[in-house]
């Protein structure tokens, strides 16, 4: 009993004296671990087990390896995952899901249809659209941005890069279709080459000297010498080698790839090879092309591999848009006392689809610089204007040259009348971009305009109205003018007043009448009468009191022969207005399909 008594206590004691010498062990390894680690340079790390980077990350957060565990251990409880950082491997990730996303069309038109001439910038553009109608967008404007005539319904840009695919395919296809292959890809890009230097076979040739000279035998290569491509210069040459003789001919930069006995000891040696002034191993000294010393010497070839190589990277970037002034550009033009001006553009319903968009431009007398001329004082101002679609497209331009001649003695009575300007374009329903830009010839200042419209859809289904114009004067034209001529709608003369530029209503002198004119249309017609039936009121307001001051009611049964569409023209006497501003209210109601509208308008009296 005694002695198992003492064989049980010493076991203990050996059991704990093993754990004390195993933990000592342990630290010491850890310690040797950690100082090695540190003796060693930053290439030659030391991996440390799991268990001491772990250990690490609780007790010195500021290591890498501390960062890199408590990371992964609390990613999961790490927050809004939106807020951790996207790495490589998650945006190559989600670059394949948009790729996946893309409808074969869309791919197709990036991958292969423009693949060699869209630029950077535009792909990435064309990947982070999200909706096909974006990509319709951006497609109409790439073909249109490169569109020689952007007047023209065809564009010859796109209809030559279509007919270049086509060609590439049909003749330079090698197991793979023809505008894959590089050949297909230049001519894609550059066009026919003014002069093809073809050795379909191969065989003998004769080295001009600036190859070093001699003779030797090729694989089949092919040199298209251009004249002249933009952007890369005159006289440019490449050459396209196809040494696996199996009709993938690959551009090369270096010209002894074509060389067949460029590897064989003694063969196919240069001019000063032959004359043993040069040794062919020296043609493997590291350099771009493994050309022989010649005539010319090698110093000179050397300092020619950085034009070739400038050459080459050109070569292999997309082309810039030849069209660069048809290009939206956005930029930040500081104008020093520009030229003021104000334009109004209004709606009228021409056809179904068709829409005619009045343009008006006024120019107050006192911005215009004048000249004496003759005892009459002289001023002159052209005009630009410029309607484009979405995609850049240039729907209609318009230039004028608007004269004042005003005797030098009344020069400053007519400073605060204006000259106005007007125009008339023909536009589909959709959104458009309005440039008018005005040059003061005498001063030479110059006042820029832009503006986005948005022409409305007059559809047949819905009771809709043109502009309410305010206009100083409304008459009718004579039958020879009707449809033509400034200021000229159909049958009748509208001379809009525009309001001021700074917000302020359009302003009626006291001696002036303030006109109204309106068309409404698609009023629904009575099966049995075959008429509509409409009530049309008039109020002006006094904006500043909110009192009526005017009110009239019409009818359409009162109105003549009318049908489903209206024209509405009324006149008040300014005079019999006080001066302030008001705002005249005009309701229509279709009594039949029981539809309204409520367009209106705000003016001033002075």
């Amino acid at each position: 009993m005694l002695r198992s008594g003492l064989l049980r206590r010493l076991s203990v004691q050996f059991v704990v004296l093993l754990t004390i010498c195993l933990g000592w062990a342990g630290a010491q390894t850890a310690s040797e671990v950690k100082d090695a680690s540190a003796s060693k340079p930053a290439g030659d790390q030391v991996q440390q087990p799991t268990e001491t980077k772990a250990e690490d990350a609780k007790t010195d957060p500021a290591k890498p390896e501390a960062i890199s565990t408590t990371s992964a251990t609390t990613e999961d409880q790490s927050g809004d995952p939106l807020k951790r950082p996207v790495v490589g491997k998650q945006r190559k990730e989600h670059a394949r899901a948009l790729r996946k996303e893309l409808r074969g069309e869309y791919r197709k038109w990036l991958d292969e249809d423009v693949r060699w001439i869209i630029s950077d910038e535009e792909r990435k553009a064309f990947m982070q659209l999200s909706n096909d109608e974006e990509r319709d967008q951006f497609i109409e404007s790439f073909w249109q941005r490169r569109n020689p005539d952007p007047d023209s319904e065809d564009n010859e840009f796109k209809d030559e890069h279509y007919r270049r695919i086509a060609y590439a395919n049909e003749h330079y296809a090698a197991g793979v279709q023809g505008w894959r292959t590089d050949r297909g890809r230049m001519y894609i890009i550059y066009g026919p080459p003014d002069e093809i230097e073809s050795h379909p076979s191969g065989g003998s040739y004769e080295r001009p000297m600036e190859e070093g000279g001699g003779q030797t035998s090729t694989y089949p290569f092919e040199d298209w010498r251009y004249r002249y491509i933009e952007g890369i210069g005159q006289e440019v040459i490449i050459e396209f080698v196809d040494d696996c003789q199996c009709g993938a001919y690959e551009m090369t930069m270096d010209r002894s790839k074509k060389d067949a006995l460029l590897n064989v000891p003694n063969a196919g040696l240069t001019m000063y090879e032959q004359m043993g002034m040069s040794n062919k191993a020296q043609r493997f000294n590291g350099g771009m092309e493994r050309l022989g010393t010649g005539p010319l010497g090698q110093s000179d070839l050397q300092t020619k591999q950085f034009d070739r190589l400038e050459q080459y990277a050109k070569l292999n970037r997309a082309p810039a848009i030849k069209f660069k002034d048809l290009a939206e550009q956005v930029g930040h033009h500081i104008t020093f006392n520009p030229m003021p001006f104000e334009v109004r553009t209004d709606f009228v319903k021409i056809t179904r689809d068709t829409v005619l968009v009045p343009i008006t431009v006024q120019i107050r007398n006192r911005d215009i610089t004048f000249a004496n001329k003759d005892g009459v004082q002289h001023g002159v101002v052209n005009i630009f204007g410029r309607v484009s679609n979405l995609t850049g497209r240039v729907m209609q331009t318009f230039e004028e040259t608007v004269a004042a001649d005003i005797p030098a003695e009344l020069l400053a009575r007519e400073a605060e009348n204006s000259k106005i300007y007007w125009k008339a374009v023909p536009l589909r329903q959709g959104r458009y971009k309005l440039d008018v830009v005005l040059k003061d010839i005498n001063g030479d200042r110059m006042g820029t305009y832009s503006r986005s419209i948005v022409v409305p859809d007059f559809s047949d289904e819905k009771l809709s109205s043109s502009s309410l114009i305010l206009a100083d004067l409304v008459e009718p034209v004579p039958t020879r003018n009707v449809g033509t001529g400034m200021f000229v709608i159909g049958t009748t003369k509208v001379r809009p007043r525009v309001a001021s530029g700074d917000g302020q209503p359009a302003v009626f002198k006291r001696g002036q009448k303030v006109n109204f004119w309106m068309q409404v249309y698609n009023l629904s017609v009575d099966e049995k009468t075959h008429k509509p039936s409409a009530t049309f009121e008039y109020d002006i307001v006094n904006a500043a009191t909110n009192k009526q001051v005017v009110h009239a009611v019409e009818t359409s049964d009162k109105m003549g022969n009318v049908g489903e569409q209206i024209t509405l023209q009324k006149t008040v006497a300014a005079a019999n207005l006080d001066p302030g501003v008001y705002r005249i209210n005009i309701r229509v109601s279709d009594n039949i399909s029981k539809q309204t509208l409520g367009p209106t308008a705000t003016f001033a009296v002075q």
